[in-house]
């Protein structure tokens, strides 16, 4: 087999690829033999026609058609693997020339990673945000913890501002009520906002077993968008009443004794979100100014793949579990059409450029993935998928995924080479640590978990 290579432009090529008719033997045999399986001639046993039988009575093409369809992978494979290319996609292949007892001669156009030059990147400089965490912060954040340890006591009045009211729903959509439009006994907090635009003003002033009835468009289920006619019923009000600020509040609340020590660990846990963020930040604008130093061929193919992919996961899993469509998602958004689809290919197009460049710094820096790296990624991804770690791991496995997963973890280590060799300033002007930034957030989530623990281990009481 010989095979010559065209640069059609730095992401595409041609393949052009002759093979003498003796290299297709193998494949010759297997056709005869699988249309042997295939096919019932009178005179002979099933599996046993001769070559020239079959030839004869369904034609030689037949058998060429065969035997070239399954030679072509390998030969194209082969083609590659002499030219060290690193194909994307399936190749577009066109038989060139098919001479019985001669010669194949085809070519395969395909587009290929381009050829990238990393240049020197230890001259980045980056700034970001200051890790700043004021008195206020930390009120607010108590605060926010006071409020999942609210009581709630029910009251013979009219519903007020911040009380918890249980109501039963009905939604009537052009005077019919739907399916999924009747709720009975939820639970709802008068100016959270959570429910329906306009219930707020319907049950207040209103007492146990008082009824009111408005117009609201409705956000999710079977008539999402619609404007309904929703009857609303309050079957109970309660005041909600907040723990006092204290000792026992703190001791309520968490492993502290008192609220000076709660204050602290708030204040700590709030810097190490900070700064969390901060690395994260700090990661976001190296990439940044990475990419600008870097010229990065787009295969127009690959991107109009990731364009799609990118709008198919959006409309048909992220806006279907919300009960949206495009059209009101952009409305909600405040955006046109084609600024979304402008949005959607910078987007794209970014995260194409950032996996070349990635990848070459991991074989530029010869980064390997050792087995433990994994699994923390695997448990990282498999919390925020909602999946417990078994349960991702053996999806990723029967889903042929680890070879992406180890791929995700190469790159982030190869992010990490240039974000260690920038220099990263707050805007006070100070220089930045990065290193247990991971760790320190990791620490807040424990002390955060801890804390909704115990709100529930109080609620379940």
């Amino acid at each position: 087999m010989k095979s010559a290579v065209e640069t059609l432009n730095p992401t595409r090529v041609r393949l052009t690829v002759e093979v003498p008719f003796e290299e297709l033997k193998d494949s010759l045999d297997a056709a005869y033999k699988k249309i042997n399986q295939q096919v019932t001639v009178k005179g002979f046993r099933k599996g046993k026609v001769p070559a020239r039988v079959i030839d004869q009575r369904f034609g030689r093409g037949a058998v060429l058609e065969e035997a070239v369809n399954d030679a072509l992978p390998k030969f194209y494979t082969d083609a590659v693997n002499e030219a060290e290319l690193s194909p994307l996609g399936q190749p577009e292949v066109d038989i060139t020339e098919l001479k019985d007892g001669e010669t194949l001669n085809f070519t395969a156009e395909v587009d290929i990673r381009p050829a990238i030059e990393i240049p020197d990147y230890s001259g980045i400089e980056v700034e970001v945000d200051a890790v700043e965490v004021t008195d206020e912060d930390v009120e607010k954040s108590v605060e926010q913890l006071r409020e999942r340890f609210a009581s709630t006591t029910p009251v013979e009045r009219a519903a007020e501002d911040g009380d918890v009211v249980t109501i039963d729903l009905e939604a009537k959509v052009d005077g019919e009520v739907l399916e999924d439009g009747v709720a009975d006994g939820v639970s709802y907090t008068i100016g959270s906002g959570e429910l329906l635009d306009g219930i707020d003003d319907a049950v207040k002033g209103l007492e146990a077993g008082g009824e009111a009835t408005f117009t609201s468009e409705l956000k999710g289920g079977s008539a999402a968008g619609k404007e309904a006619e929703v009857t609303v019923k309050v079957t109970q009000v309660a005041k909600r009443e907040l723990p006092e600020l204290d000792d026992d509040f703190a001791q309520l609340a968490s492993e502290f004794d008192t609220l000076e020590e709660l204050k602290a660990d708030s204040r700590k846990r709030l810097e190490n979100m900070k700064q969390y963020d901060q690395a994260t930040q700090a990661q976001e604008r190296v990439l940044d100014k990475l990419l600008e130093l870097v010229e990065v061929p787009v295969p127009e193919k690959l991107l109009e793949d990731e364009i799609n992919t990118r709008k198919h996961n959006l409309e048909h899993h992220q806006l279907g579990q919300m009960g949206l469509d495009l059209a009101k998602y952009l409305e909600i958004q405040g955006k046109t059409e084609e600024e979304f689809e402008n949005e959607t290919r910078e987007a794209a197009v970014k995260g194409i450029k950032t996996q070349f460049v990635l990848d070459e710094l991991v074989k530029q820096e010869k980064l390997n993935v050792n087995q433990e790296e994994l699994t923390e990624h695997l448990m990282r991804r498999a919390a925020s998928s909602g999946m417990s770690p078994d349960q991702f791991a053996q999806a990723v496995v029967e889903q042929g995924q680890v070879p992406l997963l180890v791929g995700e973890v190469a790159r982030g280590k190869a992010l990490a080479v240039v974000v260690e060799k920038a220099t990263v300033k707050d805007t006070n002007g100070e220089t930045v640590d990065l290193e247990d930034d991971e760790d320190e957030a990791a620490e807040a989530e424990t002390s955060e978990a801890a804390a909704d623990e115990k709100a529930e281990e109080k609620t379940e009481g």
